[in-house]
């Protein structure tokens, strides 16, 4: 049953990633975001497994830790490149 719950939480943690670009929430890219999001749920999926700690159920998990990821971590990045981006031209 972990094997369905884990490659279930990489499939949203895929369609947070592409709505969330196609939304224009992030402006990273599709393919960066996805990264992103998958990272994080691989992360979470491995904690909950490890130590038990989870927020509830695996898709939930996948949903709230993918989106959190992709507010967070490329804030600056994105930010630094679109500055880089008006300068050139």
């Amino acid at each position: 049953m972990g094997f369905f719950a884990f490659f279930g939480s990489m499939m949203i943690a895929g369609v947070v990633a592409f709505l969330s670009e196609k939304w224009g929430w992030t402006h990273n890219g599709i393919l960066p975001s996805m990264l992103i999001a998958l990272g994080a749920v691989f992360v979470l999926f491995m904690i909950r497994t490890t130590f038990g700690l989870s927020i509830g159920s695996p898709g939930f998990d996948a949903a709230i830790g993918s989106a959190a990821a992709l507010i967070l971590i490329p804030t600056e990045y994105a930010a630094n490149r679109r500055k880089r981006d008006r300068r050139d031209r």
